[in-house]
């Protein structure tokens, strides 16, 4: 497994290796020793998959005062996956990175506690896999406007669809820092 870190330091790319023959392939998704060594010390506590079409838009979301460290991944189609540093005393705050995942390169994004996490399908459809840290809990749900100019996030499409938590999310300035990771 190759693990490359992006732009934004504890945000890292992770390339598994693919076992494949005449009948197809394999490859391991997760593996809590492989993924220490490169510093993913993760305990996963909850697993989610999203199933969306073309254009739709989800995030940026994140959880407090439980924040989730995510895991997450493409089974099939293309998404523009995007994390934020939302950690008022991190150098990076307000910075973002953004990485194209897709079935067929089977690459994953390793996103840390402390980060704002969305995506946007650019295939017909997509199906998208988490592994998270934290159970979801409805009452820390969070969102941050997935359009802040503040953020700039350059989403290669226009947003077919859009939750009315996201269209209703505030922009990173308006949300009180005691209400954003530490």
């Amino acid at each position: 497994m190759k693990v490359s870190d992006t732009d934004l330091p504890g945000v890292k790319l992770i390339e598994p290796r693919v076992f494949g023959d005449e009948r197809g392939w394999f490859l391991e998704t997760w593996r809590a020793e492989r993924y220490r060594e490169h510093g993913i010390g993760a305990d996963f506590v909850q697993a989610n998959c999203s199933h969306s079409g073309r254009g739709v838009l989800r995030g940026l979301h994140y959880q407090w005062p439980e924040p989730q460290g995510k895991l997450v991944w493409v089974s099939s189609g293309h998404v523009f996956d995007v994390a934020v540093d939302i950690r008022p005393e991190s150098a990076s705050f307000g910075r973002w990175t953004a990485i194209e995942l897709d079935a067929e390169s089977h690459q994953q994004l390793w996103i840390p506690e402390g980060f704002a996490h969305g995506f946007q399908v650019l295939s017909e459809t997509a199906t998208f896999n988490y592994l998270c840290t934290r159970p979801y809990r409805g009452e820390f749900d969070a969102s941050i406007a997935w359009n802040d100019p503040e953020i700039g996030v350059e989403w290669p499409l226009e947003p077919a669809g859009l939750s009315d938590k996201d269209r209703a999310a505030p922009h990173l300035a308006a949300i009180e820092r005691d209400r954003l990771p530490s």
